[in-house]
């Protein structure tokens, strides 16, 4: 299913089932692959079974399985229009989101 409609616990577990299969794929059994990303093994069950981690627990278990590529297009910027393009560019000098104002 797309994560667009999935539920945030959804996402999280499909995560999980991602990172089991590729370390299953590379032929790593858990406590190995903890020991390598400095996670209890624990942690790395957690992640693998749920989803539910820390973003720092996910990453190592990332770099781990030699995967960090796989993050290079999240949360790009993607730029659809020329005022959408300005935008961008110029968010880039901003320090804080622009105000909203009242109706």
């Amino acid at each position: 299913m797309p994560f667009v409609l999935e539920t945030t616990n959804g996402i999280l577990q499909t995560l999980g089932h991602r990172i089991r299969a590729q370390r299953l794929a590379q032929g790593l059994p858990q406590h190995e692959l903890a020991q390598m990303a400095g996670l209890s093994l624990g942690a790395l069950r957690k992640l693998e079974s749920s989803g539910q981690s820390s973003l720092e627990t996910l990453v190592r278990a990332v770099q781990a399985l030699g995967l960090t590529d796989e993050f290079e297009d999240l949360f790009v910027l993607k730029r659809h229009s020329i005022a959408q393009m300005e935008r961008v560019e110029t968010a880039g000098q901003r320090q804080r989101a622009p105000r909203r104002r009242k109706a």
